[in-house]
């Protein structure tokens, strides 16, 4: 299988690229805006180099659909975010040039939109997978997981927590400026309401981590999980960043946009993500991610589980790059059956996930809590 990575040398494009590589039966192109980039990432990377190739690729290009037709990928993995204003072009371009495409959307909007290339996938009997991240590819597998001991299921809380010391990009950060402080719609006690990014601030105890801070943040969950799962009467997700300096600095910043003293915070990406590595030796580099699901049991008594995982060891962006791993692994075996466009649910199981992040220091655990 020929998979084509766009931002194949980044933070998590380059996780994938040498993950899948090392499979030993896939090829590699590992594209980007600079060939000698990312031909440096190939000379530095391990097992499986032999099988990527280095080329010259812009997402923006305006001659990309033709650059895709030559190059005949199989598949298209899509990592070079952010996706908040990014359009279906690329999808849309994979698609028509014969490949399979996935994505790492975490932009709410692009995801939710994504079935508008349903009908020209199935056509091309091609997938289309968007989402395909911690949320809501993770998420929605473990809400998969834990669902048959559910007669209903009333709410869904995620929380990630990366560790401070973890490798960041200017992607990411882009992303998670793009709502802070800004409003969106969530769904909260059967209402939809409108909240703000990084705002309602939580505090939480994880085993294994210590105190967290936690704040609201906007990602796809809060869309397709209602979708698919009707009953919901609340799903939030929450981040939190370990140095509490830079949590609640954030925080703090959130009340500008909010009160519209400024427009967004990302025109301060590039100097807010230079900050943050000049305290990267502070904090741990241990991080993970919660689900809360709450709802009726089966014996009709209340039910609450919370699901938690832990990366030590600066292993945390292995994890939202699993799902195209998964993802791909299973087209490349043919275990990926049917066709279309559609967001990252039902595509994979829990055990899928985790089995492919054997390797890495990771544990997981599973408890019932107070309702």
């Amino acid at each position: 299988m020929r998979i084509l990575v766009l931002g194949g040398y980044g933070l998590f494009g380059g996780r994938i690229a040498r993950t899948l590589a090392a499979d030993g039966e896939l090829e590699i192109l590992v594209a980007g805006r600079h060939a000698a980039q990312a031909q440096a990432f190939i000379d530095n990377s391990g097992i499986g180099r032999q099988r990527m190739q280095a080329l010259q690729l812009d997402v923006e290009a305006g001659d990309l659909a033709a650059r895709l037709r030559a190059l005949e990928p199989d598949l298209v993995i899509h990592a070079a975010g952010p996706f908040q204003q990014r359009d279906y072009a690329v999808a849309g371009a994979s698609v028509r040039a014969g490949a399979h495409y996935i994505d790492l959307a975490d932009a709410r909007g692009f995801v939710e939109g994504f079935d508008v290339l349903d009908a020209e996938a199935k056509a091309a009997q091609r997938w289309a997978i968007s989402g395909a991240s911690s949320v809501p590819g993770a998420s929605a597998a473990v809400i998969e997981e834990f669902l048959p001991r559910f007669s209903r299921l009333d709410a869904v809380e995620t929380a990630i927590f990366p560790g401070n010391r973890t490798p960041r990009g200017l992607a990411t950060t882009r992303a998670i400026l793009s709502y802070t402080g800004q409003p969106y719609r969530a769904l909260i006690d059967g209402r939809w309401r409108n909240v703000h990014g990084w705002q309602s601030l939580r505090r939480v105890r994880i085993d294994g981590l210590g105190t967290r801070w936690l704040a609201r943040f906007e990602a796809p969950d809060l869309g397709v999980l209602p979708q698919r799962y009707p009953a919901l009467q609340t799903c939030d997700t929450r981040a939190g960043l370990e140095l509490r300096r830079m949590h609640f600095g954030l925080w703090l910043s959130s009340w500008f946009v909010r009160a519209r003293l400024l427009h967004s915070m990302q025109p301060f990406a590039a100097a807010l993500l230079k900050l943050s590595n000049h305290w990267v030796d502070a904090g741990s580099d241990a991080g993970g991610m919660q689900v809360v699901l709450r709802g009726q049991g089966i014996a009709g008594k209340p039910l609450a589980l919370r699901w938690t995982m832990l990366l030590r060891n600066g292993d945390g962006p292995q994890f939202p790059c699993t799902a195209a791993i998964v993802l791909a692994r299973k087209l490349a075996r043919g275990e990926l059956h049917g066709s279309g466009a559609k967001a990252c649910l039902d595509l994979f199981t829990l055990d899928e996930y985790l089995d492919a992040l054997r390797g890495f220091a990771i544990e997981t655990r599973v408890e019932e809590i107070a309702r």
